[in-house]
């Protein structure tokens, strides 16, 4: 779903082509979606199948392949918005493939799960003094929604969360609990 309401959203704007699409996920949602180049060209397809983007032409620079430009379609406005509604609407709960690795922790050398806790640790500290100067980076810059702000606030503080989850069960596999 949340590719189709990226592209539609992005297209709502003005027509674009898919490495223009890609471009500006990269640029400006790459701290936070993990769409996939080629689920952009997929999802393309099937909009333009299900009547909700259109492609409008085809343009070529010089040996380049061949560029489609998309524009949406008025049943794709609508697609947007149905789209953001679900995602205000339904309740998104987490699964983590962590958990798995915690059921069956006692599986595994108790210095080993330490090794790992320690690992992920460090980890979210990087992805986390990553994001947080990301942040201050690209709220800086003038064309960027204030809104990014509290995107950028709602990542960081599930890593803050996900870092004190971590530090709490590293101590207890230390102190033998686990």
């Amino acid at each position: 779903m949340s590719t189709r309401l990226v592209i539609l959203g992005l297209l709502r704007n003005q027509p674009l082509h898919g490495y223009e699409i890609k471009k500006m996920i990269e640029e400006h949602m790459g701290d936070w979606t993990d769409i996939a180049f080629g689920s952009i060209y997929f999802a393309l397809g099937k909009l333009a199948d299900e009547g909700f983007v259109d492609m409008i032409a085809t343009e070529r620079q010089g040996r380049r392949p061949s560029r489609s430009i998309y524009e949406i379609t008025p049943a794709g406005r609508a697609e947007f918005l149905n789209l953001l509604r679900q995602v205000w609407t339904r309740p998104q709960r987490q699964h983590f493939i962590l958990d798995l690795g915690l059921f069956f922790i006692d599986s595994l050398p108790r210095e080993e799960v330490a090794d790992y806790l320690a690992q992920k640790l460090t980890w979210l500290e990087a992805v986390r003094d990553h994001l947080a100067g990301h942040k201050d980076e690209n709220m800086a810059r003038g064309e960027v929604p204030r809104v990014a702000g509290a995107i950028f606030d709602h990542s960081l503080a599930h890593l803050e969360a996900e870092l004190e989850w971590t530090r709490e069960v590293l101590d207890q596999v230390l102190s033998g609990v686990y």
